[in-house]
């Protein structure tokens, strides 16, 4: 098993601390970040190699409006209906929105929101696993690591009129 190691890259929500061990991805966290306790060792800080500067390099074409979909490799750690949960996430296309009954239903467990609620809310990869795509049934923002008001950014961010307005963040 290969040692975590991380690194900062600056964003305009923030710094935010990249998670890899090998050439995988496995953390992308807030500071702050909600559930401080449940993080897992970052390991040492390094410089950036290859894959750290293809995620800040991806996250800088994001946030610039040119980018909406990340290739980066992913190797987020948890329980096997948690990663069900994180690969519907993935699937949310850029600009649109899914409730936790939608994600529930989709997975074939209509009963089950609360518990993909539970599996967003600890997605390690924020913003590449878009966990900030999911909000309530009645359309209202639910609870976020990275706290409300980021999650307001990035869905602002990708909000189709963002595109057409030249704002560059």
């Amino acid at each position: 098993m290969t040692v975590p190691v991380h690194t900062v890259i600056d964003s305009p929500i923030g710094p935010l601390t990249a998670v890899a061990e090998g050439e995988a991805l496995t953390g992308l966290y807030f500071a702050p970040h909600r559930r401080r306790d449940r993080l897992p060792d970052f390991g040492p800080l390094v410089e950036p190699g290859e894959l750290f500067r293809a995620v800040e390099s991806q996250l800088r074409d994001y946030f610039a409006g040119r980018r909406r979909e990340f290739d980066v490799p992913l190797a987020p750690r948890g329980d096997a209906f948690s990663q069900s949960v994180w690969a519907l996430l993935r699937g949310i296309p850029y600009g649109e929105t899914r409730s936790y009954g939608q994600l529930a239903q989709a997975l074939g467990r209509p009963g089950a929101a609360q518990a993909v609620g539970a599996a967003n809310g600890v997605n390690p990869i924020s913003i590449i696993v878009p966990c900030h795509r999911v909000i309530g049934a009645d359309g209202s923002l639910t609870g976020y690591a990275g706290g409300l008001d980021r999650k307001r950014f990035l869905l602002e961010l990708e909000r189709p009129e963002a595109e057409d307005d030249g704002r560059l963040f």
